[in-house]
This record gives structure tokens, sequence and C-alpha cells, in this order.
């Protein structure tokens, strides 16, 4: 595909004659919005599953597409169900806030950045103009973040949990991602070994 393609009738037919149980896509934004909605207009999600990651299954892309996107599963680092304390009270604020609307992956990482920064800033006595004791600070990631457990490896790639999510209807029926279960445990990339960063 292509970046900023709307109309996917030749790979939705290509999909369709391949047959296969299950496809994988990386279609963030507007691209994703428009392949969901026509690879479910087209009948596809009946016999094959769709896979994707948060980012294309975000709750601002739900918010656009709604029912069509019940069933997918999707992978994440984060998700609004998450039972931790940072995590419970961000998503109540954020829905106290924005009319009951879960807050989406991008406002989740945004509220881990000022927590870290905020965190960093503390750690350095409160001088925020200590540039080396801000870094090092921010190095441990001594904070409670949304996600859980958190760190950094050497080439400061998050070390954390990845989950799987299922699209279906919470209790007041709207359709949003529910947690399925924990994929991987304190992840961190397979380079951190290689990266000369200490």
């Amino acid at each position: 595909t292509k970046l900023g393609q709307i109309d996917y009738a030749a790979e939705l037919a290509q999909i369709r004659a391949a047959k296969p149980d299950a496809i994988y896509f990386f279609l963030p934004g507007a691209m994703g919005i428009n392949f969901i909605k026509q690879f479910v207009g087209a009948g596809l999600s009946k016999d094959i599953t769709l896979v994707t990651s948060g980012f294309s299954a975000d709750e601002d892309v739900i918010g656009a597409v709604g029912d069509p996107m019940l069933g997918l599963f999707n992978t994440s680092h984060w998700a609004h169900d998450l039972d931790n304390a940072a995590n419970k009270s961000f998503v109540a604020a954020f829905r106290k806030e924005y009319n009951n609307r879960y807050p989406s992956l991008y406002a989740a990482q945004a509220y881990d950045a000022i927590l870290a920064m905020d965190a960093a800033v503390k750690q350095a006595g409160g001088n925020a103009q200590n540039r080396e004791a801000v870094i090092a600070a921010l190095k441990k990631a001594n904070y409670a973040s949304t996600r859980g457990s958190f760190k950094y490896a050497n080439n400061h790639y998050p070390i954390e949990n990845f989950y799987l999510r299922v699209i279906g209807k919470d209790a007041q029926g709207k359709v949003t991602n529910k947690t399925v279960s924990t994929l991987l445990t304190n992840y961190g990339d397979t380079y951190a070994a290689q990266c000369p960063l200490k």
C-alpha cells in the first residue's frame, strides 16, 4: 500500500483470493479507518480475522469506525483497563474531563511523558536547568507509569509489557478495547546489547 492510500479495492481482492485465516495490517489514521470499513463492507470479516497494532486500533480510530471494528485483535504497550493506580487515576480524570470518552494511546503516552519529566525534575532537586541531573533521573524512570512496570534499556528503548486486546463493548455498550492477556512481560528490543549507549 501507499502512504495516504484510501482505496483498498485491489488489496481486498487479493485478500479474498488468498483466503487467509487472518491478516495483520498497520495503517494508522485515515488509512486504517478506510481499510477497516472497506474490509468489513466487502464481507471479508466473516471469515478472516484482522490483527493490528494498537496505533491502528486506537480509541480515536474506534470512534471513527464504530461497530465494524468489533472483534478486531490488536497489540499495545498500554490499555485503558490496566489494573494499576496511575492508570486508573489517569483514565478516570480523562473520562471526567472529556465527556466519558476513553483516552487514546497517544494521550496515555503524553501523560507518561509529563509524569516522567515531573519526577525527573523533582529528583534533580527541582532544578530543571540541571541538565545532567534531569537526564540521569529520566534514565532511571523512577515514576508510576500508566503502563505499569516500566524502565529503559541502555539504548533508551522502553522495557515494558505488551498486551493482546480485542475490540468489544463495555458495560454501557460503548465500542472499545478490552485487554485479553499479557503477551510479553518486561520486553525490551533485541538490539540493546549492540548499542554503545550506557
